[in-house]
């Protein structure tokens, strides 16, 4: 199952990662994973959100440049190792991972691997076929 990550594009400048999260919150939005990425003149904050077609356009609205990725969502043990297993299975087919970033599921007590590769569809094969779980789009709507 692939999920749809948001990309958005700031200025690199105090205070707008708080406005941007500021906004969603009072919009009702709980982010539920999060990544940022800097640069000398720009970050890009990438992040998973229960409904990201609503809040696209939310952000669109205000102005805000985003974009709309596929990405997976895997779940790996959350002990030693568990990360590597996951990434061994894509690296053993030869497929890249783009980035990555992680966070802890609170209901499963393992971690929720957030993965851009480059072949998707593959990739979730690959690791279904495994024995790992991968989340949906519906499931960031629950946790």
């Amino acid at each position: 199952m692939k999920i749809t990550q948001l990309s958005v594009f700031l200025d690199n400048r105090a205070g707008v990662l708080a406005e941007l999260t500021e906004y969603l919150g009072a919009k009702g939005i709980n982010i539920r994973a999060l990544s940022v990425a800097e640069s000398r003149d720009f970050g890009v904050i990438r992040m998973i959100v229960p409904d990201p077609s609503h809040v696209a356009e939310l952000l669109g609205k205000k102005g805000y440049n985003i974009q709309k990725v596929e990405v997976l969502a895997v779940r790996v043990a959350d002990e030693p190792g568990g990360l590597g297993k996951a990434l061994r299975t894509l690296a053993d087919e030869d497929l890249n991972v783009d980035y990555l970033y992680t966070f802890l599921d609170k209901l499963g007590g393992e971690a929720v691997v957030i993965l851009r590769v480059d072949n998707p569809d593959f990739a979730k094969t690959l690791l279904v076929r495994k024995g790992f779980n991968l989340l949906s789009q519906e499931d960031f709507m629950r946790l």
